[in-house]
């Protein structure tokens, strides 16, 4: 009995540790800054994922579809049906050749909770300021109920006077936009990632099924 007890505690202890991680926010407007293959868009199809499972509708706008493999075990445990409220928007062209499609899809198309813009600009140098202005558009034209996720390569601060390990290209456009600015990266031993939106930090662990977060 004692060793039956013993199992039951390392289990919960287990289940203590790693719970799937939702953004803690408010926040409709999101600019997340990722460093380089750290796994920024397994958080676009991680959020997703708990949008379309909870009956919602995702636009994912992107200049290829997500990775073959990734994006089945992130949506293992959605049904065929619901997996359809994923609609994925590549954008073969210039941003603006494709802005009005996508404004038209997310206030027409039924219950889109979520917009991804994934890689939606170049992944380095200054970020143009006719994209930016594109943005603004996009963020202008479809309803505040709806989250806007953009997702980019970050930068670091050459002149060491910032703290951190990244930061977000254009960030004083998107906060003068009213956007929340998210940083996401390695961790010291490599191992996890560490999220930052704004003043709090999350530790994450990827896993087949996206995000768990490590308290």
């Amino acid at each position: 009995m004692l060793l039956s007890i013993t199992k039951i505690v390392i289990h919960y202890r287990h289940l203590s540790m790693f719970m799937r991680w939702h953004p803690q926010t408010p926040s409709n407007r999101i600019h997340l800054a990722i460093e380089g293959s750290v796994g920024g868009t397994t958080i676009g199809l991680h959020m997703s994922a708990d949008v379309i499972d909870s009956g919602g509708r995702v636009l994912w706008i992107g200049l290829e579809m997500p990775n073959s493999e990734r994006f089945p075990q992130l949506f293992s445990h959605i049904s065929p049906v619901a997996s359809s409220r994923f609609h994925a928007m590549m954008v073969t062209g210039s941003l603006d050749k494709s802005l009005e499609t996508i404004i038209s899809a997310a206030n027409n198309l039924p219950s889109v909770r979520l917009i991804v813009m994934d890689d939606w600009c170049d992944s380095s140098g200054k970020i143009p300021k006719f994209q930016l202005d594109l943005i603004s558009r996009l963020s202008n034209s479809i309803s505040s109920e709806i989250r806007l996720l953009l997702i980019s390569k970050g930068t670091v601060d050459a002149s060491g006077k910032r703290g951190g390990e990244i930061f977000a290209r254009a960030e004083n456009h998107f906060v003068n936009d009213g956007y929340e600015i998210w940083t996401f990266c390695r961790s010291s031993n490599g191992h996890h990632r560490i999220l930052n939106t704004g003043s709090d930090s999350t530790t994450l662990k990827i896993v087949d099924s996206g995000l768990e977060s490590i308290n």
